[in-house]
């Protein structure tokens, strides 16, 4: 059975009339009158009780008249339906985040856009270190990731900049540094470290061996934690010091100090991250709104300066 057949048995249906079905659809009364008896041989049953007089439409016949009027609605709503696909307005997106984001604006803004530009797209949030969205991003399982990362770029993985964040080094009330407005990484030779592990997948760790590297030491980790805000209660128990990014001068527990890092490699950048062959206009738009909100910002804090 085919959608033809459809068409020309709702207009026979509706006019209960061959000759002005014909019409309708533009075609000669014969060829209607076969297509439609093929159609009830297809079927096994009588669509329509015909007299010479007059057309009817048998139980049959209104049961399929029902179906076959939503059959064709539904196909003459799929071109629309499949093109506001192509453009990315309709969908899931599984979307990554690095744990620091929601205490910038980033997330709240992004999310916030992006449901009022596309609001039949459906967000499934994911709080994840970054390496874990490198992972989920190349076996399917994210579409995008807000990630923290300053190694490079991994495979099969595209990134594109949205702001770079000064690193802070978190300190107790009573260090050395605690009074201070900026502390060469150098001068935290001696210093014990709360860091991550190195199965953690974030971009901190590697970002602060690299530079004590550079220094020429190595950070000794007296303790770990996988997430930043236990590193700050470490730290405010006095086991040692953390290097964190700035937006987490916005956790405020008493006994803890932020002091800047120096350096002008003391920076964790943040970026949005697919994959290399995305091609999805429903991956990509949301890519595209997000680097150009990071564009404005950018440029407006550059001119507050």
């Amino acid at each position: 059975m085919e959608l033809r057949h459809l068409r020309y048995f709702v207009a026979v249906a509706e006019e209960l009339h061959f000759t002005r079905a014909a019409l309708r659809l533009n075609m000669a009364q014969p060829p209607l009158s076969q297509q439609i008896r093929a159609l009830e041989d297809e079927l096994g049953v009588q669509l329509f009780a015909r007299t010479r007089r007059s057309v009817a439409l048998t139980d049959a016949g209104h049961a399929l008249l029902e179906r076959a009027r939503s059959l064709l609605a539904g196909t003459q709503a799929l071109p629309q339906e499949l093109q506001r696909v192509a453009r990315g307005e309709v969908g899931l997106l599984r979307i990554g985040f690095s744990s620091t984001l929601p205490l910038t604006k980033v997330l709240r803004d992004v999310v916030a856009d992006h449901r009022r530009s596309h609001p039949d797209v459906a967000l499934n949030l994911r709080e994840m270190h970054s390496q874990l969205q490198f992972d989920s991003l190349r076996r399917g399982e994210l579409d995008v990731g807000l990630v923290r990362y300053n190694e490079g770029v991994p495979e099969g993985i595209s990134l594109r900049l949205l702001r770079r964040d000064p690193l802070r080094l978190v300190v107790p009330a009573g260090h050395r540094f605690a009074r201070r407005k900026s502390v060469a990484i150098a001068e935290c030779r001696d210093e014990a470290f709360i860091g991550f592990p190195g199965d953690a997948g974030t971009g901190t760790g590697p970002l602060l061996k690299r530079l004590a590297a550079q220094a020429g030491f190595e950070p000794r980790i007296a303790q770990e934690a996988r997430e930043a805000t236990t590193q700050i209660g470490l730290v405010a128990a006095g086991l040692g010091i953390a290097v964190l990014p700035a937006p987490l001068e916005a956790v405020r527990i008493e006994g803890v100090h932020y002091v800047a890092l120096e350096g002008k490699d003391a920076l964790l950048v943040m970026s949005v991250a697919t994959r290399a062959d995305e091609a999805s206009e429903r991956v990509l738009s949301f890519v595209r709104r997000v680097a150009a909100m990071a564009t404005v910002r950018t440029a407006r804090s550059s001119s507050s300066v």
